[in-house]
């Protein structure tokens, strides 16, 4: 194999290499998981030659027109977004919200080599009606603990990938598909409007799954355009779903691009697809159940629109004016959508009775009027706009009406790509409205799909100009909390406690809070047996004749808390966690600009 090291190869190059080498590690990964022998060394044995192999079976032969300063510009700001977002990394282990989910499964994964998660009853002296091992982001399943989520990012995570790593990563081959699809001399204004988005900043700081998901989805277009293997550019589009099985939405356009055009891509993308969907039914089966009610119907849409699709023989004349008209009338649909419906949904189980009481509480922190069923869905177009700028999403139209006008072959999976999983997304983002977390759906697709549709709108405009309409304004949003790391602090509170916890203890957990939080943290992260003691309903700590039944047949037990007072008729406690630090802003409305503070204590017993 010959290198080329002109800029315009190492431009295009670049927009390959990272989604090559990840399909490679987290195949190898995957493989290790189900043989239980997952660890960081025997990843370096079988993930680097996968990952090598990957590279050479895709390594492009096309080229892009580019000067060392186009090319080095776009290496500059990716390598310049991951020391920064090193730098302001935060930490979060306490199961909270998803990040400390991945952050924990990765955890277990590098220490014990597979899954799935075994409970210790033994340790409690059997099974007891009151014993809980399941805990937030964790479930119980076929007497065994399964985490949460698909398992690629914590594949990743364990084995030494960083957030701010792959973070770099995805600004490089944003940048290398723009370079692809408009110009070299465009292609650091893409990089770097995307690299300073809030949500990309946020996500490439944490154990999110976003990231990495996009790495896929661009890294598989711009294989695509590469016109190189494209069984390879469906396996790695397909391979999104080991990451996120949100990712089976935003590969439909694949699919139907292959049935109509490409049966390699699309036998690719349905083998991609599949190990990715099967990995995670077998790994997180609860999952998939909790997620069957919006599952099944993308999966029923999916295998209509496959149906249909090979009857398609050409395109309809009036197609593209219709596309394109249908582009202005979608965008002002979602724009005056706030004026016409306020989404709510209604509290019909457990879960949606936790959110219903964060919405409450949060509502009433940011001073708005108290409706715990308000989903707020009504104001996802504006989400865009906080966050890429208005000049971005007009650019972005404008470019998206001359592409579906003209239907530029290039273009054409790509914008289908961008502009389905924008409509669908923003249509129901599915997640809790708080920002930044909310944030996160805009990621894998629709803020870089975005800017890359706003840079070639922007084509024939100045460089100066395209770059201050598409960068000043998420600089803007972005600098009031692009400086302000969060949940620093917690991996050492956490060793703390581990710490105070005696060798050979096994641990209950007799507080609601605390065993939400730190069930798995104590069982994975410190390695001890734990589980928590049931509660009556309304309440926060269990009845005691439960607590004192579980402590007679448990060896050495420890128990922990969040107050002393839960634990004085037990023994005498002690803290063993006091962490103070930042966490972030829940808003609503606005986009955030700030952070809250967050308190975490904890207090140990022996009885």
């Amino acid at each position: 194999m010959r290198i080329d090291l002109s800029p315009g190869r190492l431009l295009a190059v670049g927009s390959v290499l990272p989604a090559l080498a990840l399909s490679g590690w987290l195949l190898a990964g995957l493989a290790l998981v189900f043989l239980g022998w997952f660890g960081v060394w025997q990843m370096a044995l079988v993930g680097i030659p996968a990952a090598a192999l990957f590279v050479w079976a895709g390594w492009p032969k096309d080229t892009v027109e580019s000067t060392w300063w186009q090319a080095g510009s776009v290496f500059l700001v990716a390598a310049a977004s991951g020391v920064f977002n090193t730098l302001y990394a935060s930490q979060q282990y306490i199961v909270r919200r998803d990040p400390a989910t991945y952050q924990q499964y990765a955890i277990w994964l590098r220490n014990h080599g597979g899954l799935p998660i075994p409970p210790g009853t033994e340790a409690f002296g059997g099974p007891d009606e009151a014993l809980r091992f399941a805990s937030m982001g964790f479930y119980a399943h076929d007497g065994a603990i399964v985490p949460q989520f698909m398992p690629g990012a914590p594949i990743l995570y364990a084995s030494g990938f960083t957030p701010a790593l792959l973070g770099a990563l995805a600004v490089l081959t944003v940048g290398g598909v723009t370079a692809r699809l408009v110009n070299a001399r465009s292609a650091w204004i893409g990089a770097l409007a995307f690299a300073v988005a809030l949500p990309i900043l946020y996500t490439s700081r944490t154990t999110f799954s976003e990231i990495p998901s996009l790495v896929l989805l661009f890294g598989g277009l711009a294989l695509v355009l590469a016109g190189r293997r494209m069984f390879l550019a469906g396996l790695v589009f397909g391979l999104a779903l080991l990451i996120r099985i949100d990712g089976l939405r935003d590969i439909l356009p694949v699919l139907v691009f292959g049935v109509v055009a490409q049966r390699r891509l699309l036998a690719g993308a349905v083998v991609g697809g599949g190990i990715g969907f099967g990995a995670g039914f077998v790994l997180s089966r609860p999952y998939f159940d909790y997620l069957s009610g919006s599952l099944l119907p993308l999966l029923a849409v999916c295998a209509v629109v496959l149906a249909v699709a090979p009857f398609v023989k050409k395109v309809p004349r009036w197609l593209p004016n219709v596309a394109a008209a249908g582009v202005v009338l979608g965008v002002l649909a979602l724009a005056v959508r706030p004026l016409v419906e306020t989404v709510k949904r209604p509290v019909t189980n457990p879960e949606d009775a936790l959110t219903a009481q964060m919405i409450g509480a949060v509502q009433k922190a940011n001073g708005l009027p108290i409706d715990p069923t308000r989903l707020y869905y009504e104001n996802s177009l504006y989400w865009v706009i906080w966050y890429v700028g208005l000049p971005a999403l007009l650019l972005a139209v404008f470019g998206a009406v001359t592409l579906m006008r003209k239907m530029e072959k290039p273009w054409l999976l790509p914008t289908a790509i961008i502009l389905w999983t924008t409509v669908t997304t923003l249509y129901r983002p599915a997640i809790t409205a708080d920002h930044p977390f909310a944030a996160r759906r805009l990621v894998p697709v629709i803020i870089p799909g975005l800017i890359l549709l706003a840079v070639w709108g922007a084509r024939r405009l100045p460089v100066w100009a395209t770059a201050a309409l598409l960068v000043v304004p998420p600089v803007i949003t972005s600098i009031g909390t692009a400086f302000t790391p969060i949940e620093r602090g917690e991996l050492a509170a956490v060793q703390k406690m581990c710490d105070a916890i005696p060798d050979g203890s096994t641990v209950l957990i007799v507080e609601r809070v605390t065993g939400d939080r730190l069930t798995q943290v104590v069982r994975g992260q410190c390695g001890f047996p734990t589980a928590r003691v049931a509660y009556p309903e309304g309440e926060n700590v269990p009845l005691e004749a439960d607590v004192r039944r579980i402590i007679a047949r448990t060896h050495r037990p420890v128990l922990l808390a969040a107050e002393p007072g839960q634990l004085t008729a037990y023994g005498t406690p002690r803290q063993v966690m006091a962490l103070r630090t930042r966490q972030d802003e829940r808003s609503l409305v606005k986009a955030p600009d700030g952070t809250w503070s967050l308190s975490v204590d904890v207090w140990l017993a022996m009885p």
